[in-house]
């Protein structure tokens, strides 16, 4: 086995156990940090080299995550994000109402929006409704990983992943192929997702939300209205997107959207340099240590080799299931389908190939913690804030409601 390859596992393990490192050793680690000490690794043993190291960090995502995070901040910290979480405690009277609006609203907006975005604005409003209503913060959390990941899988925008396919693969109109085949199925898994949670959490579903709901008052109005024309701008320039890439075109780049969009906060003044303090620089770390770490291993043929002896057909939907899900908690999911779509292209594979790379690559961030970069996003924003959630949790939840989308999924495709 290639170095690069023991230092992913040790990085894995490492994640995997941190919580119990810090309750029995007094060791905090934080996955950027275990993620940084995997790059750096890779770098002093020569495994990758300073300039190819520099070249594997794809700009494009870190650019665009860094106007999504100001974008976020700008929100939070004008009280907007307070606002938007006021509107349900008239809207809802149970938990089930609430966990399933949740789920839908979400799932939907990370189909337009991007997971990432979503993963983003989402963590403030989950742990405002956790406090407000009293209720377990994990349930919330699992509720916004679950969905974001779930509802990106219908558009090709939903998540970079699926963007990489729609741009690279030969796949006809992306916008009208990826919901012909994908819409359906994850309607149904996000009742799973429902489902599922509820069986988990059946004592949380018990309680009352109404006794419990208050409210903010917002004060900085000048605040308010530049992060509204913020995300108006946002919103504006995704639909744009969408329409011009319909049209067999493109005017505007992804990563650009979210950092034109952030120009209307320059005019708070000091609040904007408050926000750009605030940015989560750990997560945007850790994306450029995961960048240079997964070029190390892509380099190594690891992966290609564990494939061609092992004989498996590479364009079989149960070798994309089974190759995308595992193999995304070690690359993380965007990665591996950078690495895993040229050899489906290669295989001249059909429509419903391409497809299923996208749903086993997604999905594959509800297996654990390290499926997809929207889990680490999460994490990493709310520990910010002094919740957390361990890896065993998310597994235990996610590892069967991962086996039961696949075989949505697996089943769609199949007809």
């Amino acid at each position: 086995m290639q170095l690069p390859v023991i230092i992913a596992f040790v990085v894995f393990f490492s994640i995997a156990t941190r919580q119990i490192l810090s309750i029995k050793f007094g060791l905090k680690l934080e996955i950027w940090q275990i993620m940084s000490c995997g790059a750096i690794g890779v770098l002093i043993t020569g495994q990758i080299t300073p300039y190819e190291a520099a070249k594997a960090v794809n700009m494009d995502v870190m650019l665009f995550l860094l106007g999504v995070f100001i974008i976020g901040g700008a929100l939070e910290e004008s009280g907007y994000v307070m606002q938007i979480s006021n509107i349900i405690p008239g809207k809802v009277k149970s938990m089930n109402q609430l966990i399933i609006a949740l789920i839908f609203v979400i799932g939907f907006t990370s189909a337009f929006l991007m997971n990432d975005t979503v993963a983003i604005m989402g963590v403030p409003i989950i742990l405002y409704l956790s406090k407000n209503y009293k209720i377990s913060s994990k349930l919330l959390i699992l509720s916004l990983a679950f969905s974001v990941t779930t509802g990106s899988i219908m558009s090709p925008i939903g998540n970079p992943q699926n963007l990489l396919i729609a741009v690279d693969s030969p796949i006809p109109d992306p916008f009208i192929t990826f919901p012909k085949y994908l819409l359906l199925p994850t309607i149904i898994n996000l009742i799973m997702v429902y489902l599922v949670l509820k069986i988990f959490f059946h004592k949380e579903f018990n309680i009352s939300l109404s006794d419990n709901a208050y409210n903010k008052v917002m004060k900085d109005t000048k605040m308010v209205l530049l992060a509204k024309s913020s995300i108006s701008l946002f919103l504006f320039l995704i639909a744009i997107r969408i329409i011009t890439s319909i049209m067999g075109f493109r005017i505007i780049q992804l990563w650009l959207i979210p950092i034109i969009a952030s120009v209307p906060l320059l005019f708070s003044g000091r609040k904007f340099i408050k926000i750009i303090k605030n940015v989560d620089w750990r997560t945007l770390i850790f994306f450029m240590a995961m960048f240079v770490l997964t070029k190390s291993i892509e380099d190594t043929q690891f992966f290609q080799s564990v494939i061609d002896n092992t004989g498996l057909h590479i364009a079989s939907l149960p070798t994309i299931f089974f190759v995308s899900i595992i193999s995304s908690q070690l690359l993380t999911n965007i990665p591996f389908v950078a690495f895993y779509l040229p050899l489906l292209i290669h295989t001249g594979a059909g429509i419903k190939e391409y497809m299923a790379l996208s749903a086993a690559s997604t999905i594959a961030g509800n297996f654990t913690l390290l499926g997809a970069a929207s889990n680490v996003i999460i994490v990493q924003n709310v520990e910010k804030r002094g919740e957390t959630i361990t890896f065993l949790d998310f597994a235990k939840v996610g590892i069967p409601l991962t086996f039961i989308n696949a075989v949505v999924y697996y089943i769609f495709l199949s007809l």
